[in-house]
């Protein structure tokens, strides 16, 4: 058995290992990068990302990463390819193979046959002596001194180098094209981050009720507002325009300091300056002012006019918390 100090140690000598073989590809990076994102964005095809063991697991992390930030890119395990996967390719495809060893059987027998289509052939390889490399039009080089490893066996630092270099590869194609927030909300439009870019104040807040006083209005009836509305809070009017806001809080306040408050009305004890969004603004940017005001709703207006309210459960409903 180690001790708690020794699997400490073996954890800090882990890291660092990793972390210097993703620190050597700046030494590896050359022309070969800047011409596989040249072609792959004059491409009308697809990148299909190849592989055979660890490799092809982080083959299809690559994948993922391309596709969510806007390079269509598909995964094709390299011993599926020889059993008939390879009608995945098609002309205008560029292909890149990931191997730590650029010599495994089953790359020996695919390689040949991507060439045989014509498709332009990258290698994200550790071996630039390799079958692979020799073959391949362009090369990412992923070689590294060893693996962390203690028998320089598992494939640890050869996998961190291939999958830093596939974010590189990515996000080299991501600022290529120009990929914003709003390309970004696109491809994630179930998911937080994607709501956070995408989802407004007006796709949330239209299934509350809008509550509402005027301000000649009793206590009472008030108080029967915020309850039956729940939402902790109603507008107060003016006629048409917005006058103020009265929280369950500001009740609680009121209670506190008057014995008899029979004869308030909702001028009396509302806010004046309430804190208000337009409709159209993000909800991520509603729960920022939340936060900053240290409130938990909001009245919304919508061209000026007051609409109803958000809440911070709608927020919450939605996963952005």
């Amino acid at each position: 058995m180690k001790t708690k100090e020794q699997i400490l140690e073996i954890a800090l000598r882990t890291i660092n290992e990793e972390v210097e073989a993703a620190s050597g590809l700046r030494e590896r990076l050359d022309e070969d990068l800047a011409a596989l994102v040249d072609r792959i964005l004059a491409s009308n095809g697809r990148l299909i990302v190849t592989g055979i063991g660890k490799s092809a697991i982080i083959a299809q992390k690559i994948v993922a990463t391309l596709n969510s930030t806007g390079t269509p890119a598909i995964f094709m395990h390299a011993a599926d390819a020889i059993h008939g996967d390879l009608g995945i390719v098609q002309p205008e495809d560029i292909v890149l193979c990931l191997s730590k060893s650029g010599n495994t059987p089953e790359i020996k027998v695919l390689v040949p046959l991507i060439r045989s289509l014509g498709n332009t052939l990258a290698a994200m390889v550790g071996n630039r002596d390799s079958y692979l490399a020799r073959q391949a039009d362009l090369i990412l080089d992923t070689t590294v001194d060893r693996e962390a490893c203690p028998n320089n066996l598992a494939p640890t630092s050869s996998t961190t180098a291939q999958l830093v270099m596939g974010d590189v590869l990515a996000v080299c194609l991501l600022e290529a094209r120009g990929f914003s927030q709003e390309d970004f909300a696109r491809y994630h439009p179930g998911g937080a981050l994607g709501k956070r870019l995408y989802l407004r104040v007006e796709d949330v807040f239209t299934v509350n009720e809008a509550p509402r006083v005027d301000e000649e209005d009793d206590i009472r009836k008030v108080i029967v507002e915020i309850t039956s509305r729940r939402l902790g809070a109603t507008a107060v009017m003016k006629g048409e325009s917005l006058s103020g806001v009265i929280t369950d809080g500001d009740l609680r306040r009121m209670m506190m300091k008057f014995d008899d408050f029979t004869h308030m009305k909702a001028a009396d004890i509302m806010t004046r300056t309430p804190r208000t969004i337009p409709a159209e603004t993000l909800v991520a940017d509603a729960l920022n002012l939340m936060k900053a005001s240290n409130i938990t709703q909001l009245l919304v207006t919508r061209e000026g006019r007051y609409a109803g309210v958000i809440h911070l459960h709608d927020i919450l409903r939605e996963g952005l918390l």
